[in-house]
């Protein structure tokens, strides 16, 4: 059976300790869900992954809809075995993809009917599709379908779109529930653009639906940061306590530790692995651009305070060789980096939360709470 526990709550702040359980094992809370879109998190083998202490990773329904197809993953044991994943999987409902690809989308009252990227062929997912596409792959987490609402946006358009995703939202209630299948979770999404209003009636549809956990959609979209941080205070206190509440999409680690002291659990973001591919690496001491010929001649590891392979083993001078080479290590090593980096700060968020010592911790790392 799916479920949520608060283990503990910071003394100062919104922050939560808790564990989510799933068929694939317990997941501490708050967590960050490596992205692995096709079914891989890029430039990283799962078990690179478990040795990082990855215990739950996000795969896109739009994407493996498309390629290879849910029907042929469930032929082949689902997305745990195709992928020899072993941990837990949350996989979203391709509402992001539609909004993200709006130019090749028609979007209706009965689904979206869509162009794909790959090789412009005609598709079509409802809210009933994403639900059986979602349960065909097999994850642990499935999320609904839901229209993302884009910025700016005015707010009856805003209005208009929460309306229909919360009506999505419903219709995939009924045909999660049809299927009986109790072991895995479902999360509603909460949306209506920069509008509090908005957010509150969408929040308070979710709840009389009821959903194993809400996530706080339609962010990150290219409103100003503030506008964003204060969209999601004022709309955490209106989710059910005892769910698991999740941001997607975000972000920085500086967002994810505001984030956090507000009370949400659960984080997903492209962010650690595209940097890394691009030769931009967080660090105790700041982002560091590998390609700088500043570290031409640096003999020194990329971060004196971590402890993951690629410090342990590597100097700052050949990770900047390896990005100017070109070479696919470059890839691995700075994703390996990266990772380790969010993984290690959610440990470190964990353990301050259960000591009451998190303000202590925010102000130690120079971060102001909202």
């Amino acid at each position: 059976m799916f479920g949520f526990e608060v283990l503990h709550k910071d003394a100062a702040t919104h922050a939560r300790r808790g564990v989510l359980h799933t068929p694939h094992g317990d997941v501490p809370t708050p967590v960050f869900m490596p992205v692995g879109t096709a079914g891989a998190v890029k430039a990283m083998p799962g078990e690179a992954l478990e040795a990082l202490g990855a215990r739950i990773i996000l795969a896109n329904t739009y994407h493996l809809f498309l390629r290879p197809g849910h029907e042929r993953i469930e032929r082949l044991g689902g997305l745990h075995r195709f992928m020899a994943w072993r941990g837990a999987l949350l996989t979203d409902s391709g509402g992001y993809q539609v909004f993200s690809h709006r130019d090749l989308c028609r979007i209706r009252e009965e689904g979206v009917e869509f162009r794909s990227h790959i090789d412009g062929s005609r598709n079509f997912i409802s809210p009933e599709t994403a639900m059986d596409i979602q349960r065909s792959l097999g994850s642990d987490i499935a999320m609904v379908f839901d229209d993302c609402t884009p910025y700016p946006c005015s707010f009856a358009d805003a209005e208009a779109s929460m309306e229909r995703s919360m009506r999505w939202a419903a219709r995939c209630r009924r045909r999660w529930d049809a299927a009986g299948d109790r072991s895995r979770g479902l999360f509603g999404i909460v949306q209506g653009g920069v509008y509090p209003e908005l957010r509150a009636r969408s929040a308070q549809a979710l709840a009389a639906i009821g959903f194993s956990g809400t996530a706080v959609g339609g962010l990150s979209v290219g409103e100003p940061k503030e506008l964003m941080g204060s969209i999601v205070e004022s709309t955490l206190p209106l989710l059910p306590w005892d769910r698991p509440r999740y941001l997607m999409g975000v972000g920085t680690p500086e967002d994810i530790v505001r984030a956090v002291a507000m009370g949400v659990d659960m984080f997903d973001c492209v962010l650690p692995t595209r940097n890394a591919r691009n030769g931009c690496l967080f660090t105790s001491q700041g982002r560091v651009l590998i390609k700088n010929a500043a570290y031409a001649e640096d003999q020194g590891p990329l971060d004196p305070a971590c402890s993951c392979s690629t410090c342990r083993r590597f100097s700052r001078a050949y990770l900047r060789h390896l990005f100017l080479a070109g070479e696919h290590l470059s890839a691995f090593y700075n994703t390996v980096h990266n990772l380790s980096f969010y993984l290690d700060m959610m440990r470190k968020i964990r353990e301050s939360i259960e000591l009451d010592n998190f303000c202590n911790w925010l102000n130690q790392i120079g971060i102001e709470r909202r």
